[in-house]
């Protein structure tokens, strides 16, 4: 039996669930992550220019090169291991290291990428977070006090995650030095791979959190225009039931605000789009880590519905405002379209009456031709009768006046039955 033959794909599709796997995480340590995404057209970016300066890092620390089309890496660079992410709009970096720092959160720990290095990206950060990853303790009031200690009260933000295998923390604010900060502390015997998922996911949770607001500022920067839009809209709608008004100069302004419209969809609807999607994958995230509460504390998930999911409802309301808009704009184009169309009719129905009316003047004109015609030609016809006559009646004793009293009836009868025959042949 010969062997069966595999789908050109089969093991890139396999594969394909497999790929970015977690790494091991040793507790205690910290990690820093950072997601860098050109600030236009990052969907359409020359990816080449990512992977040259993932390229440039490695080259630094004499490490391995990745296949030339990957989308993700992980290796070692001297005391760290490092974590790279090729995404639709942005790369990701995500270094570990063992052991604990200095001091909690410190800024050096960002070292690992060279401030020449990071100057010479293509793309912008769009984040960055410091993980302080610690021992969980069976008494929870030491950990309480660093989380106080650590993050602003009103925002923080913690919960136990995974059945108890751990506890996350985040005030999902900027430091001093410029980074978000995650505090994860570890129950004994967590293994390591489990820390990975739960570091993994926290930082996949702040960078769609962080992308899809990209989309609440672009339904700001909207805001104004679909404004005046909309009134405008509301104007050109009052005046089409105005009877005076004049209907190509309204169509003509429908026209301009429609295309205006269609030209705001389509710059917006990527943008839009994205934000729908990164707000999924937030909210699966969290929903994946399976939160308990952790004391009063509120949950990752409490904090979000507090305060990031009236701006993903901002973003959906811009969204289904401008589509609405749209439609407005075009059932009153088309609405107006027919009360031009009603217009032209009735214009071109008395055009054609007016034509009609022409065409009864120009028969009855028609008509009067003929009959002079008709007239004209029996004249000469009688005389020309006349002379042929002449030799034969006036042996008989026959006047001419005579002769020409009796042709005149038969000759302009035989002309005008002569013209009518001709004028139904070319009718």
């Amino acid at each position: 039996m010969p062997p069966i033959q595999d789908h050109a794909h089969r093991y890139t599709l396999v594969n394909e669930l497999h790929a970015r796997p977690a790494a091991k995480i040793t507790v205690p340590g910290c990690a820093v992550f950072m997601a860098l995404k050109p600030e236009r057209d990052a969907a359409k970016r020359d990816r080449s220019l990512d992977r040259d300066h993932l390229l440039a890092l490695l080259d630094r620390h004499g490490s391995g090169h990745p296949p030339p089309e990957a989308t993700h890496h992980s290796t070692d660079l001297g005391r760290h291991h490092l974590k790279w992410e090729s995404h639709t709009e942005f790369v990701t970096y995500t270094a570990f290291e063992q052991g604990q720092t200095e001091r909690p959160f410190d800024p050096a720990a960002f070292d690992v990428f060279p401030e020449a290095w990071l100057e010479a990206s293509q793309g912008k950060r769009l984040t960055s977070i410091l993980f302080q990853i610690e021992v969980m303790s069976e008494d929870t009031k030491p950990m309480l006090e660093k989380l106080l200690d650590w993050f602003v009260p009103e925002s923080l933000a913690a919960s136990y995650v995974l059945d108890g295998a751990a506890i996350i923390a985040s005030d999902f604010r900027i430091d001093r030095a410029g980074h978000i900060r995650m505090a994860v502390f570890v129950k004994p015997g967590t293994g390591g791979r489990r820390v990975g998922r739960i570091i993994q996911r926290l930082c996949e949770i702040e960078t769609y959190k962080t992308t899809s607001m990209l989309g609440l500022l672009r339904a700001r920067s909207l805001s104004p225009r679909m404004a005046a839009i909309d009134d405008e809209l509301s104007r050109l709608t009052r005046v089409m039931q105005e009877p005076e008004s004049r209907s190509d100069e309204t169509l003509d302004a429908l026209l301009r605000i429609s295309s205006e419209l269609e030209n705001m969809m389509v710059e917006t609807s990527f943008r839009f789009g994205a934000t729908g999607a990164y707000e999924a994958l937030v909210h699966q995230r969290i929903a994946i880590l399976r939160e308990e509460r952790f004391l009063d504390r509120q949950s990752l998930h409490e904090f979000m519905t507090r305060r990031y999911d009236p701006a993903m409802r901002t973003v959906k309301s811009a969204e289904a405002r401008l589509s609405k808009m749209a439609e407005r704009a075009m059932r009153a184009g088309q609405l107006l379209g027919t009360r031009v169309d009603v217009e032209r009719s009735g214009q071109n129905q008395k055009l054609l009456e007016s034509m009609d009316r022409r065409a009864d003047l120009q028969l009855r004109l028609q008509n009067t031709v003929e009959g002079l015609s008709v007239v004209a030609i029996s004249y000469y016809a009688v005389n020309l009768a006349g002379y042929l006559a002449m030799p034969i009646a006036e042996p008989l004793g026959v006047s001419k006046t005579v002769t020409m009293a009796v042709l005149a009836p038969l000759v302009v009868l035989g002309v005008w039955g002569l013209v009518r025959r001709i004028r139904h042949r070319f009718e």
